[in-house]
C-alpha cells in the first residue's frame, strides 16, 4: 500500500510484553491495587482487576499479567451466570478479547461445564477450584429467600384450660 505521499507502508504488528514483566511493573501499584491491615501490623493486598477469580494480588490470578484469565460473574436476577475466558490471540484487541458464554442451567451442569472449560481443555487447570468457588459463591448470592410458609415449631404447644 502507498501513502498519499508516496511511501510504502507495512502492516506493523504490536509486540507482545510477558506476563512476568507485566507483573513485575504492576505488583506494588496499580489503580485496582487495595491494601488493608490484616491481623496486627500485616497488611493483606486484594485487586478489584477484571478476570481475578479470587481478588487477591498474586501472578496467579491476575488478569492483567496471565494471557489465559477465567471470570465468572453473576447476569441479571435470575440464576444464570456468565463464565468468560480469554482468548490469547486477541491480546491486542480488547473489544474481542474476551470469549462469553451465558449459563442459565442447575448448579451441577454449570460445575461440569466449567470444570470442562477451564480443566479439562487444558486452559488453565491451576484454576479448576477456585473457578468452582466462585462459581458456587456466585450461585450461592443469587439464591432469593422463599417468602412462603414459615417452618412451624414442632414443640407440643400447650393449649390453656386443658390438662
Amino acid at each position: 500500500m502507498q501513502n498519499p505521499s508516496g511511501e510504502l507502508r507495512t502492516k506493523e504488528k504490536m509486540a507482545t510484553v510477558p506476563g512476568q514483566l507485566v507483573w513485575e511493573i504492576v505488583k506494588k501499584n496499580n489503580s485496582f491495587l487495595v491494601k488493608q491491615f490484616g491481623r496486627g501490623t500485616q497488611s493483606v493486598e486484594f485487586s478489584r482487576e477484571s478476570n481475578n477469580l479470587y481478588n487477591l494480588n498474586s501472578f496467579k490470578y491476575s488478569g492483567l499479567a496471565n494471557k489465559k484469565s477465567v471470570t465468572i460473574q453473576p447476569v441479571g436476577k435470575d440464576l444464570s451466570v456468565l463464565l468468560a475466558t480469554t482468548k490469547t490471540k486477541k491480546q491486542n484487541k480488547p473489544a474481542s478479547l474476551l470469549h462469553k458464554s451465558v449459563m442459565k442451567k442447575e448448579f451441577r451442569r454449570m460445575a461440569k461445564a466449567v470444570e470442562n472449560q477451564v480443566a479439562e481443555n487444558y486452559y488453565r487447570p491451576d484454576l479448576k477450584k477456585a473457578s468452582l468457588a466462585r462459581l458456587s459463591a456466585v450461585h450461592r448470592s443469587l439464591k432469593v429467600a422463599k417468602s412462603g410458609v414459615k417452618k412451624r415449631n414442632r414443640q407440643a404447644v400447650r393449649v390453656p384450660g386443658r390438662k
